[in-house]
């Protein structure tokens, strides 16, 4: 199951409340994005590395994003690991992508109006966001120009 749809649109916490009540891990694409440049390479990495995997029943493990120092971390006690598990929950811009063997059984759009998700985003994130909201934005329409998640959508959600 994929969670899609702008930042500040509520993915986070409307992937939090499936995986609980689901009882599923919820995979986060902040934690595959090599930095606020890497919407792109983080749907290909989704799509080449971690749900293949997943498919077939087995453990993945992938580096995380250290956001902080601007690199993937090092400790490997810090990697993502998705379990063996028949349902997973990813959440985030990009996961819905459009390769077939990464393709989602089941697509929730997540939507808010523009000032709206601003709001959101800048007070999660504060000052850390700010200076890359609109380079963030531009990564977020090209994906949603090539991809058209909200057109493949089983469910849309919309927060506001």
């Amino acid at each position: 199951m994929v969670v899609e749809g702008r930042s500040g649109a509520g993915k986070t916490t409307l992937a939090a409340a499936l995986g609980r009540d689901l009882g599923a891990p919820v995979l986060r694409m902040d934690d595959l994005y090599p930095g606020w440049d890497g919407l792109a390479a983080a749907s290909a990495r989704l799509a080449r590395d971690v749900l293949p995997g997943w498919r077939r029943g087995r453990p993945v493990r992938a580096r995380r994003w250290d956001w902080a120092l601007g690199r993937w971390s090092v400790d490997v006690a810090d990697d993502v690991v998705v379990p063996a598990c028949p349902l997973l929950v990813v959440e985030g811009v990009g996961a819905g992508v459009l390769d077939a063997a990464a393709a989602p059984d089941v697509l929730v759009w997540v939507e808010a109006p523009d000032d709206v998700r601003r709001r959101r985003a800048l007070v999660r994130d504060g000052d850390a966001y700010a200076p890359h909201w609109d380079r963030w934005a531009a990564q977020e329409a090209e994906h949603l120009a090539a991809c058209d998640p909200r057109s493949r959508a089983d469910v849309v959600v919309r927060t506001a």
